[in-house]
């Protein structure tokens, strides 16, 4: 596959078997099949093109929350990079653009199970104040005072392990969707293609048994790709509450995750057996991905 290929408004997206085998020096994840990235809700007519006829993506893969998603699609009906407030929307909410030919299946690593376990973590007062402002529709002013009062002080690798823990039937979904030749070849994204993607590719290449220092090199990839768009993602991080530290990956990540895991599960494998992707399963990954 050409490694030229660049997308023009699709950023941080890459190959994730050229870029391991990159680092490798040798080829050991296939290369063409799965693909990574910041949310592609602006790609160009050319970039369609590339995804969906050159590089003959089958399934995108959303791991965005709903408030994401939303708030993202606004600001892109109203061609700025600020957010649509949810009084100017009209008939409807709006939603991502999707490419036609392409299968979407939005996955919220993030969603219902992950926030019914953040909002627990809330004051009474706080915790009252995110219900209300649920109920009558300013999910954002909601999502900032978890935001605050949650997400920041327990930090990237705090997400990535809660998400192990309390989004496992999602985790689960993501998996086992890439086992089948009709999803792939497929590109997984998140807003930024950093931190959630970063935990499913991860998951993915410690099941291909990918050396750990390959594993961290494509997730680090991130940094240098969203360096050019660093001024679009703070704006859009400190809109949603989030400090600047951010905008970066954590260095710490891969390696916590696979701590947390070990620690509260017995292992990575352990893990996947509980959430019931099976070896079997893992089986099928690696026949789909391995060379």
């Amino acid at each position: 596959m050409d490694r030229s290929v660049q997308l023009q408004q699709v950023p941080n997206f890459r190959d994730v078997g050229q870029t391991v085998n990159g680092f490798l020096g040798r080829k050991l994840v296939r290369e063409g099949v799965l693909f990574r990235s910041a949310y592609p809700d602006g790609a160009s007519p050319q970039d369609k093109i590339i995804l969906r006829d050159e590089l003959g993506i089958r399934t995108i893969i959303d791991l965005r929350s709903e408030t994401e998603q939303l708030r993202q699609a606004g600001a892109l009906q109203a061609g700025t990079q600020a957010p649509t407030p949810w009084y100017q929307w009209k008939s409807e909410r709006p939603r991502p653009p999707r490419i036609r030919g392409i299968d979407y299946r939005e996955i919220r690593i993030t969603g219902r199970s992950f926030e019914r376990h953040v909002v627990r973590q809330l004051a009474w007062l706080d915790f009252f104040k995110v219900i209300f402002f649920f109920v009558f529709g300013y999910r954002l002013r909601a999502t900032r005072i978890i935001v605050r009062e949650v997400l920041v002080p327990i930090g990237l690798l705090g997400i990535g392990t809660v998400a192990l823990d309390n989004s496992s039937a999602d985790i689960y979904e993501a998996l086992k969707l890439l086992t089948s030749p009709r999803s792939t070849p497929a590109l997984v994204h998140c807003t930024l293609g950093k931190d959630r993607t970063g935990l499913i590719c991860a998951l993915i290449l410690i099941i291909l048994g990918v050396p750990m220092s390959a594993i961290e090199y494509d997730y680090f990839q991130t940094d240098a790709a969203l360096f050019s768009s660093r001024a679009k993602t703070l704006a859009e991080l400190h809109d949603a509450g989030f400090t600047e530290e951010w905008a970066s990956t954590a260095k710490n990540m891969i390696t916590g995750i696979v701590d947390h895991l070990s620690i509260e599960y017995g292992g990575v494998d352990a893990y996947l057996d509980q959430i019931g992707f099976h070896e079997s399963d893992r089986a099928k990954l690696r026949d789909r991905l391995l060379q």
